[in-house]
């Protein structure tokens, strides 16, 4: 299912800086950063506190906690079914954990993501064949409309 304004609200975010661990449009963002910002102005406050993690989270346990959280939050979907404004979970190394995260923005003959990632600001970049690759699961955000929020 398409969420436009998921999209659209991404979008808001190009050019936020870098800026590990920070979830603030137009001043600075990581990945999780990104989305959760999103979360925030689609259904408001976020389901859950983010503890302080380093840039090697989750790697030296070998621990898929990014697929946990996205899990318990998100609403998983398959592979194959892209949708403007699903979140994809993405592993950058094989045999790494999965721990970055973009929202795609087009689908189609020349599919987009928006996402935040090191040396980088928030940007909307074409998912190559090389980023396609990566992605090791979608998500869709839930719809909250439903339960009164």
């Amino acid at each position: 299912m398409s969420r436009p304004d998921i999209v659209v609200e991404a979008r808001t975010w190009i050019g936020t800086p870098y800026l590990h661990q920070a979830s603030a449009c137009g001043t600075g963002t990581d990945c999780l950063g990104l989305l959760r910002g999103v979360w925030r102005s689609i259904h408001g406050t976020e389901p859950t506190e983010v503890p302080n993690y380093t840039r090697d989270w989750s790697e030296p346990q070998g621990d898929e906690q990014l697929w946990r959280a996205a899990k318990a939050h998100l609403v998983p979907r398959d592979l194959a079914d892209a949708a403007p404004g699903d979140v994809l979970l993405f592993r950058m190394r094989h045999g790494a954990v999965a721990k970055h995260l973009g929202i795609q923005g087009q689908i189609g003959a020349a599919p987009t993501f928006i996402h935040a990632y090191t040396g980088h600001s928030v940007v909307e970049s074409p998912l190559s064949r090389p980023w396609a690759r990566r992605i090791v699961a979608r998500f869709a955000f839930p719809d909250l409309a439903a339960d009164g929020d």
